[in-house]
């Protein structure tokens, strides 16, 4: 018997829920937070961009951070999803993988998922659904997984 796992992610949350059988009902196994990820720039950083000078000296501006700090905090989400994810996979947890995140943080799982986990992916919905049911998810996945 296959075992399907279908993960539902945005940036900050995630759902892990399981299908025991091809028509069966999906059900939850971990829901996973990252508040980071919601939170502002400026609560992100612990101080102010610093001030430069012109190189004339007549001016003074202030500097920006180099990497958007909620983007960094969505890209060390997926990274702990799909630690996860590859664990689960050695451990033979799942048979087939099913991805449901919306469509930016689609993109960064993908970017972090190793070749054993993007083997056993199944299919993929570009679409924001983490905060529905385990039925309305399901009603977006396949009619057999």
């Amino acid at each position: 018997m296959a075992i399907s796992w279908v993960l539902a992610a945005d940036s900050s949350y995630a759902k892990i829920l399981k299908a025991d059988n091809r028509v069966g009902p999906l059900v939850p196994i971990e829901e996973l937070e990252h508040p980071e990820s919601r939170m502002k720039d400026t609560e992100l950083y612990s101080d102010q961009p610093g001030r430069a000078f012109d190189r004339g000296g007549q001016g003074r501006h202030a500097m920006e951070n180099e990497v958007d700090a909620k983007k960094e905090e969505s890209i060390r989400f997926a990274r702990a999803l799909c630690e996860k994810l590859r664990q689960a996979a050695n451990d033979k947890a799942f048979d087939k993988l099913y991805i449901v995140a919306a469509p930016a943080f689609l993109g960064e799982l993908r970017d972090c998922m190793d070749a054993h986990v993007k083997s056993l992916v199944a299919g993929e919905v570009a679409k924001d659904v983490v905060k529905q049911s385990p039925e309305e998810i399901r009603e977006k996945l396949p009619d057999f997984l």
